[in-house]
C-alpha cells in the first residue's frame, strides 16, 4: 500500500509543486487549501504524513497542528514564510516534528519527508521486536503500543516525545547529549540541532509534569545533556 501524504497550503502552486516531486517518488498525495479542509480530510482519510503551511485562511496551521496532535500521532512537517528562530520554536512547541522556511528547495522537502517516514518505520520495527514495559518513577512506558501512563491515565505524547522519553528511561542515570538524542531519535547525523532537541524536551517535560503533579522526571546536566534517574 502506498504511503499517503496530505499537503495543506493555500498557495495552490506550491501545493502542486510539492505534489509533483512527491508523486515522482511514488507517494500517494492528497491536497487541501485551508485549515478546515485539512481537518476534514484527516478525519475521513488514512494519512501517513502531513505537510502543513502556517499562514492559512479559516484555521491557521498552528491551530490545525494542535487539533491533529489531540488525536493523531502522524508526523507533521510545517512550512512557513516566517523563518525567525521564535517562529520555528512556536511551530515545534505546537507539535510539529520538523519545520522548513519558505522559499524552499522541493528536493529538500522530499528529503525531510523521507527522513520523517524512515523514523516512523524504524520505530515500528523496534516495537515489533519487544513487548517490554519500562517502570520509572510514576510512569509506565509501553514500547510495543507507544503508550505512556501515570496511574492508569494515558499521557498524550508525539512520536518524537515518546522516543526521547523511552531513550532516556531505558538507560537510567545515563546522560545523553542533544546530539546523541537527535541521532538516536531522528536517525540522522546531528548538525547544530541542540535547539530543536531542547524544544521537544521542553514540551515533553511539561506534559510529564502536568500528568505527575509536578514531578521532575527529566533532569538537565548543564553543559552535557539530559538524563532520567532511576
Amino acid at each position: 500500500m502506498k504511503t499517503t501524504i496530505l499537503i495543506v497550503d493555500d498557495d495552490r502552486e506550491i501545493a502542486e509543486l510539492i505534489q509533483f516531486y512527491l508523486e515522482n517518488e511514488g507517494y500517494n498525495v492528497l491536497k487541501g487549501y485551508d485549515g478546515e479542509e485539512a481537518l476534514t480530510i484527516i478525519a475521513e482519510k488514512s494519512i501517513d504524513l502531513l505537510i502543513l503551511d502556517v499562514m492559512m485562511p479559516k484555521i491557521d496551521g498552528l491551530e490545525v497542528c494542535k487539533k491533529v496532535r489531540e488525536k493523531h500521532p502522524i508526523p507533521i512537517l510545517m512550512l512557513s514564510a516566517k523563518v525567525e528562530d521564535m517562529d520555528k520554536i512556536v511551530g515545534l512547541m505546537t507539535g510539529a516534528d520538523d519545520y522548513m522556511g519558505k522559499p524552499f528547495n522541493p528536493l529538500e522537502v522530499v528529503a525531510r519527508v523521507k527522513a520523517l517516514l524512515r523514523r516512523v518505520h524504524m520505530q515500528m520495527k523496534s516495537t515489533e521486536s519487544t513487548t517490554d514495559q519500562l517502570f520509572i518513577h510514576s510512569l509506565v512506558i509501553n514500547k510495543k503500543n507507544h503508550v505512556v501512563q501515570v496511574e492508569g491515565k494515558k499521557v498524550n505524547l508525539t512520536p518524537i516525545e515518546f522516543d526521547i522519553l523511552y531513550l532516556l528511561a531505558s538507560r537510567p542515570s545515563r546522560v545523553f547529549s542533544s546530539e546523541e538524542i537527535f541521532e538516536h531519535v531522528w536517525n540522522e547525523e546531528a548538525y547544530g540541532i541542540s535547539k530543536t532537541v531542547m524544544i521537544h524536551i521542553s514540551n515533553l517535560r511539561k506534559k510529564l509534569e502536568d500528568a505527575t503533579n509536578g514531578e521532575k522526571i527529566i533532569q538537565t546536566v548543564w553543559g552535557v545533556g539530559y538524563k532520567i534517574d532511576a
